[in-house]
């Protein structure tokens, strides 16, 4: 029987490149979308011309009934779950005293209760299956990035709360998570903001969505690595 994943946010940016890696490692996957519609049937068709099998769910992953779907549909279509991504998010840039308490509400939604909601709903497929969860921060969850407060803070959470899972589900279920830095850039950052993120770097170059999918598989096929998380940084988090 094929290993199946569940992608949340997996239909654009760093999240198709996931689903895509997992497709080519073999898995079968269901893409979570929320507004993404086209973007998620485009790389349902791609995952058919890898020769696996998918299925496109939208839910927006900070209501627990939109959750719950999600996961019904796994159970309907594949009755069992290997791995879980928890890799949508949102990124806004608000300084932190002109954040508006729906907009903080909002970001910790998505970012930290959605995490946690998809877990809880899939913990029983994923204990069957002996299964992983892979949870998406940055490097904010690691500095204090003030012009994206609530997400960073969101993101920390999130990081702990990766911790929590590892022990709340050990032995059964491994759970760790990445911190990837400048593997794919704001759409809207021009040329010296993508200079800056290479100099920013130790290794003066920027990354890809394919050293975090390389790094999917390599946690995913780690089974004494749990409670972890792995920066894909280049060096950035090291300063200077």
């Amino acid at each position: 029987m094929s290993r199946v994943a569940l992608i949340t946010g997996g239909a654009v940016r760093v999240g198709r490149a996931i689903t895509l890696g997992l497709a080519e490692a073999g898995y079968d996957v269901v893409i979570n979308y929320h507004t993404s519609e086209s973007e998620a049937r485009s790389v349902s068709s791609r995952v058919s011309e890898l020769g696996r099998n998918s299925v496109i769910v939208p839910g927006d992953v900070s209501s627990a009934d939109d959750v719950l779907k999600v996961a019904d549909e796994v159970r309907r279509t594949y009755g069992r779950l290997d791995l879980l991504v928890n890799n949508a998010s949102l990124f806004p840039r608000t300084p932190l005293l002109e954040v508006e308490e729906g907009e903080w509400d909002r970001v910790m939604g998505v970012n930290l209760k959605g995490p946690f909601l998809m877990v809880k709903a899939t913990a029983d497929l994923l204990t069957a299956a002996r299964g992983r969860v892979i949870n998406l921060v940055d490097l904010s969850a690691l500095q204090p990035w003030v012009e994206h407060p609530h997400h960073s803070v969101s993101k920390a959470g999130l990081l702990h709360l990766t911790r929590v899972m590892a022990r709340a589900l050990a032995p059964h279920v491994r759970v760790n998570a990445i911190a990837p830095g400048a593997v794919l850039l704001p759409e809207d950052y021009d040329e010296d903001a993508r200079q800056r993120s290479k100099e920013s770097a130790a290794l003066g170059t920027l990354g890809s969505p394919e050293d975090v999918v390389q790094t999917v598989l390599f946690l995913e096929r780690s089974p004494f690595i749990t409670g972890e998380v792995i920066v894909v940084d280049g060096g950035r988090l090291l300063g200077g």
